[in-house]
């Protein structure tokens, strides 16, 4: 599975989708990288279904350019951390809610 390019208009979707999701979480919410990158590569087919996975990398990169912006948070353990250099599982949220609770 070939990676998502991270186009202009890649990049605006990763957004528009990220602040969708938050906006339908409460305030002290969080969300998954993976959340949306599923939503992006959602389809019907069982290959559609697993396309999300291809857009992973640019989701992780298109977060920490808003995380470096303040924009978002991004936690591992309700601790903030650097989406560019963290392994593992992650959380995004709103600036001032990010810490407060996950999901």
């Amino acid at each position: 599975m070939t990676a998502q390019p991270l186009t202009t208009e890649a990049r605006e979707r990763i957004i528009a989708v990220l602040k969708a999701l938050l906006a339908e979480r409460g305030p002290h919410k969080t969300i998954c990288p993976s959340e949306i990158a599923r939503e992006l590569g959602a389809g019907s087919d069982a290959e559609a279904s697993q396309q999300w996975r291809a857009w992973m990398p640019v989701v992780r990169t298109v977060a920490g350019e808003l995380a470096a912006a303040d924009v978002i948070v991004v936690t591992q353990g309700g601790e903030p951390v650097d989406i560019r250099s963290v392994r593992g599982p992650v959380r995004i949220g709103r600036p001032s809610a990010a810490t407060k609770a996950s999901n």
